[in-house]
């Protein structure tokens, strides 16, 4: 299958090209940050008119993951006119040609798009209440293009790997922090459900594979906390896990607002796969062994000099 990957040196967007190159044909979208890679590169700014139907015609697909997007929150509540044209117009706009050409397509948004205030587990069939404005034009994305292409899947994800910047995801700011004995702050009052960078993308095609379509939880199958989550990373790498500091996302002075709880069920995902989710512990595990590979620095081999 030759899978057209957008956004090929964003977090998920490299790990997924690298990770599937040996079972799939890739070819990656990348505007200027990547050379040298194991899979095809076409160069793009998904911002320039025409672009989308150029992208298709030139690398005809079988399918597209879309993972490109503005998802930094703080520069989204700075930038809202770019969030909107990155994370809702562009998607539409790709879903609706992928339609026309009865090319599949999987939508990348978030979990971002609930508010936390709910007690239990998010389903697929709860309303979602975005806070800012990376979640507001996140959720407006899904509704752009399961409302042109009802066969596109769209995927709510939290993931965590290695990246190209070494910055990206929130298991290397733990790392960055107490490798060099610096405290971090973890959020004790935030609740997710993030899964490694290495199984989602896995995931995502098995989903392209399965053919499936409509709405999915796309995350790990455990909820903890990002406190939590730092202290189980410092336990990894065997850092002092007292660096990681306790302390409620209230206090952070964060600009953008965060939703309390993201316990998001993958129960739908999980039938309509026939598979087990992994969980962050096996996630955690996989991480911590592509650090003693010499994955990040293979990883930054790629970076655009």
């Amino acid at each position: 299958m030759k899978i057209l990957v957008t956004g090929a040196s964003g977090l998920l967007g490299l790990n997924l090209s690298l990770g599937m190159t040996g079972t799939h044909t890739i070819v990656g979208v990348d505007r200027s940050k990547l050379a040298g890679t194991p899979f095809e590169l076409v160069k793009a700014d998904l911002l320039e008119p025409g672009v989308c139907s150029r992208l298709i015609s030139e690398v005809q697909p079988d399918a597209v993951i879309h993972t490109a997007a503005l998802a930094n929150l703080e520069a989204c509540e700075t930038n809202p006119e770019g969030a909107r044209l990155l994370n809702t117009e562009f998607p539409g706009q790709l879903a609706e040609l992928c339609a026309e050409r009865n090319i599949r397509i999987i939508h990348i948004s978030t979990d971002a798009v609930f508010d936390g205030a709910k007690e239990g587990v998010y389903t697929e069939d709860d309303v979602p209440n975005p806070r800012g404005v990376y979640a507001q034009t996140k959720l407006e994305g899904e509704q752009a293009v399961l409302s042109v292409n009802p066969d596109a899947a769209v995927a709510r994800v939290n993931f965590f790997g290695w990246s190209l910047s070494g910055k990206r995801s929130l298991s290397e700011f733990f790392y960055n922090n107490l490798s060099r004995g610096n405290q971090a702050n973890g959020f004790t009052d935030v609740w997710f459900c993030t899964m490694f960078v290495g199984d989602l993308a896995g995931t995502l095609v098995r989903m392209l594979e399965k053919g499936l379509s409509g709405l999915y939880h796309v995350v790990g199958s455990e909820a903890l906390t990002k406190y939590e989550f730092g202290v189980r990373i410092a336990r990894q790498f065997g850092f002092d896990p007292g660096l990681v500091i306790p302390i409620s996302v209230e206090e952070s002075g964060l600009k953008a607002s965060r939703s309390h709880n993201l316990r998001l069920s993958v129960h739908k995902l999980s039938t309509d796969l026939g598979l087990s989710i992994p969980s962050v512990s096996t996630g955690i595990e996989k991480f911590y062994t592509q650090f003693t590979q010499d994955y990040p620095q293979k990883i930054r081999s790629y970076q655009q000099v």
